[in-house]
This record gives structure tokens, sequence and C-alpha cells, in this order.
């Protein structure tokens, strides 16, 4: 956004939305397209950043009532402009071009007959100098979705990775619908309880499979009460006897946690997410093999 200036973007055209859009629809846009550009979802594409900056610029201004004013006020002075322009012969056209530069030029030297283009500069170093709390309030809604999206937001103490669940049912030898359990209706079963991490089912052990929960209380919820087919009961049980709660202590006062360091978290989860799949996939392997 700073290569360019305001007045020569087209900021309804960033958010796919129309000059008559709503304020209720310009803040669905953003957060539909800032879901899917968001630099947490996109950790390997540079310009992820730079293209979530551009939506975020493009909010900050239309969510404003003045500056969306001075921006659709000059907006309508381009539009005017290019359909004189499109009337006129390179000549005239020329003509009009110096004239329309020489009254800028005088109206600068005027702090009281400002140009469209200056109010709009204006304006846009008003949010930069007040900042936007409308901009940092959908900045934070897109920020939580992520971060549900990722399950990170669990109860303190609590380490998924260190509280799977071994989830058994009975298979006959010759049965090829393993006993009527799959992927699919296991997820369906489960799901009521709460976020689902991981869930592998033994490709070698027939009835058997590892599940691991987001949070604590859905897992205890889903080893206290899922019995699965009538037929066929699951049982489900902790693969280390009982939960593990990591004990620490919270340091006192204001969180000290930068965007920066937020950044990096971030990256660090989703690494840490494909590395405890991999994981659940060897701890399986292992127990086939005892």
């Amino acid at each position: 956004m700073n290569k360019k200036n305001i007045e020569d973007l087209d900021l309804y055209s960033i958010l796919d939305v129309k000059i008559t859009a709503t304020e209720a629809e310009i803040k669905k846009a953003y957060r539909k397209k800032a879901l899917v550009c968001h630099p947490d979802k996109n950790p390997d594409d540079p310009k992820a950043a730079e293209t979530f900056h551009e939506l975020s610029r493009a909010l900050e201004i239309l969510i404003d009532k003045s500056a969306r004013d001075a921006y659709d006020k000059v907006l309508r002075a381009k539009e005017a402009a290019k359909l004189r322009h499109q009337e006129l012969d390179s000549k005239r056209q020329k003509l009009k071009e110096d004239l329309e530069r020489r009254e800028r030029e005088a109206h600068s030297s005027n702090k009281v007959n400002l140009t469209d283009e200056q109010k709009l500069a204006a304006e846009i170093e008003r949010l930069q100098r007040e900042g936007s709390k409308l901009l940092l309030e959908e900045q934070k809604r897109v920020k939580e979705e992520i971060q549900r999206t990722l399950g990170r937001l669990n109860e303190p103490g609590w380490d998924s990775s260190l509280n799977r669940i071994k989830i058994k049912w009975n298979v006959d030898k010759n049965d090829s619908n393993n006993g009527g359990y799959n992927e699919s209706n296991l997820r369906r079963f489960l799901k009521k309880y709460g976020e689902i991490v991981a869930l592998i089912i033994s490709p070698k052990k027939r009835g058997s499979a590892l599940i691991e929960f987001a949070t604590k209380e859905a897992s205890e919820m889903a080893v206290e009460f899922e019995k699965g087919l009538p037929d066929n009961p699951l049982t489900l049980k902790w693969l280390n006897e009982r939960p593990i709660i990591s004990i620490k202590k919270d340091a006192k006062g204001p969180s000290l946690v930068s965007d920066r360091d937020y950044e990096s978290i971030v990256l660090t989860k989703m690494r840490q997410a494909a590395e405890r799949q991999k994981l659940i996939e060897e701890m399986l392997k292992e127990e086939h093999e005892k």
C-alpha cells in the first residue's frame, strides 16, 4: 500500500464490494478475504503479509465515515474526469491537465482551500495518528477465528499431545467392515464433545484408533460418555492411564508478547501440528509391533 497513493487505489475492488456497500457488508467481505490471506494461514507466502496489510488499510478507510466520504469524493472526481478526458482530443486534454496542475499549485499555497486529494490525505493522516479502533477489533476477530481453527484456544496447562485417547472395538477376523467403524462415523460420534486435533485409525491393528482432542473438557467427556454403536460399543481409555496437566506459573502484569512474537508462535504451532500427526502414526506402529 505504501508504494501507491490511496487515491490511486480502488479500495472497493480490493475488498470485492460495491461502492454502495454498507459498513456491515464491508466488514463481512474483509473477514472473508482476511481469513484466506492472513499470514498465519500462509506462512510460506512472502506476499501474504503485504496482501493482508492492503486489506486492512482498505477496511480502515471504508469503515471510517469521514475518511470514506473524502475517498468517495476523490473517486467520483476521478470518474468524472475520466469521462471528460474521453471527450477531449489529445491537445485539449494536455491544456486541461496543465490548467488543473496550476490550479492545484495555487490551492496548495492556501491552507483554507484544500483539494479533494489533500483532504483525503488529511483524513488518512488522522487515522494513522489516532489509530483505528474498528480496524483493531476486526483484526482481533480474524486472529481469534484463526486461533480456533488451529486449535490453540486450550485451557492453561493442558497439552493435548500428552493426553491422547485409545479407542477400541470388537472386529471379527473376516469382517470387511472393520466392526462397523471408519474415520467418518468415528468423527461423527466424537466431534460433539469438542474440536478434534487428530484422529488416526490403525491401518494394521483392526478395531483400534487414537484420538486427540483440543481441550481437557472434550477429552474427559468422550472417555466418560461415548459408547459408539449399540451392537458394537467403543471403549475409550487414556493412553497414559490418566490425564497429564502441565503446571506453569503465570507472570503477573501485562502481556509482553509482541505481534512479532505472535507470528513466531503461529509458525511453531503449525510445525508442532505436523509433528504431532507424525508422532501419532509412529505410536500406532509401535503398538502394533508389541
